[in-house]
């Protein structure tokens, strides 16, 4: 299913395309088909034209269902489905919005040490940036926090125009944003949705919420960092 979903977000302007052009094409056929039957004088051209008539009708009624089904699975199932968006998200597209990276000191040393997953993260390191409160904030998990399994992140995400917004995460030093999920609808001060942590290397991590408006145009992002810690079984 999620492969499915991706499939069609990733081509689904092509998909429209093909049945465009597809749909171009057979109402020539319709219309032909239709001239043909009014002018025909025996029964036989009638059930020839009439045939070619309903073949293409019902090719235009499957085409635009099919255009009906992508566009009902992309914009409304696709955001609610966990991994059918793609990780990746360096152009723009319907979920896609420009994201800045940020430069971040890496904290060498930390996993080297015995107990280095209850060492608190250095204060000295501010990484809030961008959180608008009624706009664009992550309540929880708090900023240099511990997170582990599966952590439900709370906020506020909201704006003029609304469009959509996705929470991604990049690990410290490394300039990857991966997307996690995409909402359509606004939040505030309630959950944002799920992120599942157990899959992650512990390190370092920062999280941020992006909110786009229905043009395209994205809020500066809030970002926070936390680190991830899962102890094995």
């Amino acid at each position: 299913m999620e492969e499915a979903l991706r499939f069609l977000r990733t081509y689904e302007f092509w998909i429209y395309s093909i049945l465009a052009i597809g749909g171009l094409v057979y109402i020539r056929k319709f219309f032909l088909a239709w001239e043909e039957l009014r002018e025909a004088a025996f029964g036989l051209e009638r059930e020839s034209a009439q045939s070619r008539l309903n073949q293409s009708a019902g090719m235009l009624i499957m085409l635009l269902a099919i255009g009906f089904g992508v566009f009902f699975l992309v914009s409304f199932i696709s955001p609610t489905v966990s991994g059918a968006i793609p990780l990746l998200t360096p152009t723009l597209d319907i979920l896609a919005s420009p994201t800045t990276t940020l430069q971040v000191e890496e904290i060498t040393n930390i996993g080297s040490e015995p107990n280095s997953s209850e060492t608190p993260l250095p204060p000295s390191v501010d990484i809030v940036e961008g959180c608008t409160p009624g706009q664009v904030m992550i309540d929880e998990p708090a900023n240099f926090s511990e997170v582990g399994g599966v952590v439900t992140l709370v906020g506020t995400a909201d704006a003029p125009n609304f469009g959509f917004f996705k929470y991604e995460v990049q690990r410290a030093g490394d300039p990857i944003w991966m997307t996690i999920q995409a909402v359509r609808e606004t939040k505030i001060d309630e959950e944002l949705g799920p992120w599942d942590t157990r899959a992650l290397p512990p390190g370092d991590y920062l999280l941020q919420l992006v909110v786009t408006d229905n043009e395209g145009n994205s809020l500066q992002p809030c970002v926070i960092q936390v680190r991830v810690h899962n102890p094995e079984d």
